[in-house]
């Protein structure tokens, strides 16, 4: 009761304090570092990870790029990789000039290497950083080289991929923004009763999204994915609580003449339910933190934030805004567009059985879609730019021109004898798929003598720990022959040097795709218990969180199973994502619904026009919140040329808009069939039979 009077007492300097701390916020918004480097997430205590740092301490190579040239002179490509190597943070540039004068006929060196690196129209140079796939310097190289370049040349490989992705992102996500604003404005302009009311909102809830991504400060940096979808789903997740606020303060108005009055009762009664309905999506967006792989946590803390900073700016700035603008707000109300829903609800209520036929039915596709969208996501994130990106080009060329696919990178003890290596890159290019095994002894050959091998040649391929080899595959990143390929190379490094590492992009892929499934697991073990105790406390009931779940994940399977039947691919992290904020986002449809339900039976309401009642009062503000849900990452959905924001928007569009029906349609027909169940193992409906009997001796009162 004090706080909700200091608010209404405060008002003016909570908006002072609120528009002050804009200033830090923008501020730290744009000193938080953006990572768009998805194995940067992977544990850093397996091999591929510790890999790529003993190759960037003791090499000083990082990242690595293939470059492909066309139809240039050799002189003129010789020029090219002086320029090449003068870029900052470039450590070599891999080309037959590295081996030899240029001066040298090609002819002289090996065979295979002289056709790894040419064909009739294209020559291929291997480029090494000193610096890390997704540093910043790094992908300014990237483009100081397309710039050195020109159109004749072509950069693929893990660090133009995050260099195109980030461009990309940075002109995108104030669209993403803009669009998510517009779309939450034309719903809230539909389905509220108030003209200026969702301007008001979107201020509130504005002011709480910069201060979310302002303290992301303090994490140092996030995912391109995090602050992608950050703002929208912020915005579509608690204008819920911004719904609440305004119909309260409307109920109370009502009742009270003085709007202060009517204000601090709304904010004391807001508190309670937006606390209550905030806890599972904070639980939804917690439980991504349970990743091993740390994009998860990533977006879980802070998603889970912007949840907390959204309740907060409802009970403290909201009010005071609305205070503020009364009288505007008053002045420009109209009637509610939704509406009165008894009449539906009591014909879905009367056709129940045939909702508990279409429930059932469904679950069996439902799950089957479900599990099979699941095993046919794609991992490789090249295939989440448009097909006109340069990274993709490249790729492109790579692959029609030097049938070149991926490749990977091997560390082996340098004492390992010059014999056992040979052997070892002997036995790999036997490995289906694998067209070549570039290390010392392949480039030395057998007609150039060993002093003939410039310094600076070994040390591109030897330290004083290791020794480094390439390997070309044709197979591409993340698909299951190369997976396969890297098992079968793994196998016989191990046997010949059981300390040596096999990494680069596609074993790094391979252990992303072996983390993830069993994330995948974990995070919908982790969701489902912990919003299933969540509605045991609230509901003080046994059954109902069964039953509450159970149309919420028949929602998901449902969601996830579409793409399947619709011959969708989705990125791997989108159904891990999708499945927890889905189920906390949407669960408080059922929630609000079912606690309706309960106190119309505790009051001894016939179990038919309890849940009539509950249906009918529920369904305007889940229209609301869903449609809101909907409006707020459609549009996102639609405009983003990125996969992976594309999917993941259309994916909580598409979620909500079935969650929704669901709940609708499915869960009264449970609350229906399941009454007498529910009654037995809830704690708080101990006196309903009381109620009844109550109410049967007074309508026979009435009858008499």
């Amino acid at each position: 009761m004090r706080f909700s009077k200091a608010v209404v007492k405060y008002r003016v300097p909570i908006l002072i304090a609120a528009v002050l701390l804009m200033i830090p916020s923008v501020l730290g918004m744009a000193a938080t570092r953006i990572n768009y480097d998805m194995l940067d997430y992977l544990p850093a205590d397996i091999d591929t990870v510790r890999g790529q740092n003993e190759l960037l301490e003791d090499f000083g190579k990082g990242a690595f790029s293939l470059v492909i040239v066309e139809d240039m002179p050799a002189k003129d490509v010789a020029a090219l990789c002086d320029a090449i190597e003068q870029v900052d943070h470039v450590e070599t540039v891999l080309w037959y000039s590295t081996i030899a004068d240029v001066s040298v006929p090609m002819e002289l060196l090996p065979e295979e290497l002289y056709r790894e690196f040419n064909t009739d129209h294209s020559t291929m140079l291997a480029v090494f950083f000193d610096s890390a796939t997704s540093a910043d310097v790094t992908m300014d190289a990237i483009r100081a080289i397309r710039a050195a370049a020109g159109k004749q040349c072509f950069v693929s490989g893990m660090s133009a991929l995050v260099t195109d992705l980030k461009d990309l992102c940075e002109a995108e996500e104030p669209i993403y923004v803009g669009l998510a604003v517009l779309f939450a404005t034309l719903a809230m302009l539909i389905l509220l009763d108030g003209w200026l009311v969702p301007f008001v909102f979107l201020a509130s809830i504005g002011m709480m999204i910069l201060l979310n991504l302002g303290t992301n400060y303090f994490l140092g940096e996030i995912s391109y994915i995090t602050k992608a979808l950050s703002a929208v789903l912020q915005l579509a997740v608690t204008m819920d609580y911004s719904i609440f606020l305004w119909h309260s303060y409307n109920e109370q108005r009502r009742r009270l003449d003085d709007p202060n009055a009517a204000m601090a009762a709304a904010i004391r009664e807001t508190l309670v339910s937006v606390v209550g309905s905030s806890v599972t999506t904070v639980a939804g967006f917690a439980a991504l933190c349970f990743m091993t792989f740390t994009l998860g946590r990533d977006l879980g803390i802070v998603m889970a934030k912007g949840v907390i900073f959204g309740v907060i700016g409802c009970v403290t700035v909201l009010p005071s805004l609305i205070l503020v603008f009364d009288k505007p707000l008053q002045k420009t109300k109209h009637r509610p567009l939704i509406p009165d829903a008894r009449r539906f609800a009591k014909g879905t209520v009367k056709r129940f059985p045939i909702f508990l036929l279409i429930f059932a039915l469904l679950i069996a596709p439902a799950l089957y879609g479900y599990h099979e969208t699941n095993s046919e996501v794609y991992y490789d994130m090249g295939q989440c730019l448009p097909e006109d990106m340069e990274y993709v080009i490249a790729n492109t060329k790579l692959s029609e021109e030097f049938n070149i696919a991926s490749t990977h990178m091997l560390l082996v003890d340098a004492s390992l004898p010059a014999r056992d290596v040979r052997a070892m890159a002997r036995e790999m290019e036997q490995v289906g798929g694998v067209k070549y095994v570039l290390g010392m002894e392949s480039v030395l050959g057998p007609r150039v003598p060993e002093e003939f091998v410039p310094d600076s040649v070994r040390e591109i391929l030897e330290s004083e720990h290791w020794k480094l080899l390439l390997i070309n595959s044709e197979y591409r990143v993340a698909s299951d022959d190369v997976n396969g390929q890297l098992e079968q190379l793994n196998a016989i490094l191990k046997r010949y040097d059981p300390s040596g590492m096999l990494i680069g992009e596609a074993p790094c892929m391979k252990d992303m795709i072996e983390t993830t499934d069993r994330d995948f697991q974990i995070v919908n073990a982790v969701s489902i218990l912990a919003i299933f105790i969540i509605i045991a406390l609230v509901e003080k009931s046994v059954s109902l969180p069964f039953i509450l779940i159970s149309v919420i994940e028949l929602a998901i399977f449902i969601n996830l199973g579409l793409p399947h039947y619709l011959g969708q691919s989705l990125p791997f992290i989108a159904p891990i994502c999708i499945s927890t904020i889905q189920l906390g986002a949407t669960v408080d449809y059922a929630i609000l619904m079912t606690t309706r339900y309960k106190a119309e039976r505790r009051r001894g309401i016939s179990k038919r026009e309890s849940v009539t009642t509950a249906l009918a009062a529920s369904i305007p503000s889940i229209l609301v919140s869903g449609l809101g849900l909907f409006a707020a990452t459609f549009g996102v959905a639609v405009y983003s040329d990125i996969d992976i924001i594309s999917s993941m928007c259309m994916l909580m569009a598409r979620g909500a808009l079935v969650s929704m029906c669901l709940v609708i349609f499915f869960l009264p027909a449970l609350l229906m069939l399941c009454d007498g169940l529910i009654r037995r193992t809830s704690f708080d409906m101990k006196n309903e039979r009381d109620g009844s009997k109550i109410a049967a001796v007074q309508s026979q009162l009435v009858e008499g």
